[in-house]
């Protein structure tokens, strides 16, 4: 396998560098710290700028005015976002309009995705909350009548409700299937009630009750869900793993700046050996990320499906941004707790992140069943 970056990859990266250079982690304080501290949107402004960039349809074919490109170029675009904090829903947009390109059909596909490539409309998925690695565990059921499918369900944290037209709604048929609607947010039937994150974004939990969604806007593929889920997951590993690299910068600069005793403090042993434990969770971070992405993007077979590495992946990066932003707060003393420095930003978004799709204690029991259907000898 060869894990180099192409040209297009790299371009992309380099195009996202050039959109978020300048853009700094929003100030509001996260709930731990200030009661009833909520963002109000996502950053509209700098969405504009993403899809002027051509960073919105990244992953959508020619024909809808994408680029063409593959979860790892995603993968890179993530990582500079989560650098700066951008209050963007770009994992979620993107892996929404991917899966309805691979798995929607062509008439869902011309009816939606030129649209959607531009960022108009806005989508998010109601994924959040659960790894849903069986499709009976969703919380959201669909059972067909006539030419429409009928949602019953409620499903917790969905990022961006508020501000996304269209949420993308996994739900089960019973029988270990899943299907995927496309559920307008003025649909009726929906409510959203405000849920709040750590890191003082609004979420919802979105309540459905006998909501009709015509045929049309409704995938019925076989694997979709489960490929959705696996963009999401390697997405939010990529999100985790840019927040990581800025904190342990951050942590590096304080130290090599911060003097005790007519030194500075990143020359003391004890320092420097947990900022290079922290440097090692960042290389695991990467290499199981981009084994993912990898998987996701080319198809390749393994020993095991793409789900064992990308429970690999979400294993290590929910495990290692925790560690990372905890040593961050103890190697930077009473200033990491200052509110008017943006440690505590980074932090309350890395157990966001931390927990997203589920915390590292489910993917291992995901990679556990695995293994178990898949022995490697």
């Amino acid at each position: 396998m060869d894990f180099t970056f192409t040209e297009e990859q790299l371009a992309a990266a380099e195009a996202a560098r050039g959109v978020f250079a300048g853009v700094a982690p929003d100030a509001v304080p996260s709930p731990a710290l200030t009661t009833g501290a909520v963002a109000e949107g996502f950053d509209r402004e700098l969405w504009s700028r993403l899809a002027g960039a051509d960073l919105i349809g990244l992953l959508l074919d020619e024909r809808y005015g994408g680029a063409g490109l593959d979860a790892i170029a995603l993968c890179l675009v993530l990582r500079e976002c989560a650098k700066v904090l951008a209050r963007v829903p770009l994992l979620e947009h993107s892996a929404a309009a991917a899966t309805v390109q691979a798995y929607g059909g062509k008439e869902l596909g011309e009816r939606f995705l030129a649209r959607a490539g531009r960022g108009e409309p806005v989508l998010t998925v109601a994924a959040h909350g659960r790894t849903g690695h069986d499709a009976a565990e969703l919380a959201v059921t669909a059972r067909r009548d006539g030419q429409a499918w009928v949602l019953d369900g409620v499903q917790t944290a969905v990022p961006w409700a508020y501000d996304a037209d269209f949420v993308l709604v996994p739900a089960h048929t019973g029988a270990s299937r899943a299907v995927l609607a496309l559920v307008p947010r003025e649909q009726e039937g929906l409510v959203l009630a405000e849920q709040v994150s750590t890191s003082g974004e609004r979420l919802a939990e979105l309540r459905l009750h006998s909501a009709r969604i015509a045929a049309g806007d409704v995938i019925e593929a076989e694997g979709a869900w489960e490929w959705l889920r696996a963009l999401l997951a390697t997405g939010t590993c990529a999100l985790a793993l840019g927040l990581g690299e800025r904190v342990l910068r951050m942590t590096g600069e304080y130290t090599g700046k911060r003097e005790q005793f007519g030194y500075p403090i990143a020359t003391f042993q004890a320092v420097a050996v947990q900022a290079a434990d922290r440097y090692i969770d960042l290389r695991a971070m990467e290499a199981t990320l981009w084994q993912a992405a990898w998987r996701i993007a080319s198809g390749a077979p393994g020993a095991l499906p793409a789900a064992g590495d990308v429970a690999v992946a979400k294993i290590w990066a929910a495990e290692g941004v925790r560690r990372v932003v905890q040593t961050a707060q103890h190697l930077h003393g009473g200033f990491g707790a200052d509110t008017d420095y943006p440690l505590h930003r980074y932090h309350a978004w890395a157990k966001h992140l931390e927990l997203a799709l589920g915390p590292a204690a489910a993917y291992e029991e995901t990679l556990g069943d695995l293994l178990a259907a898949y022995p490697l000898s």
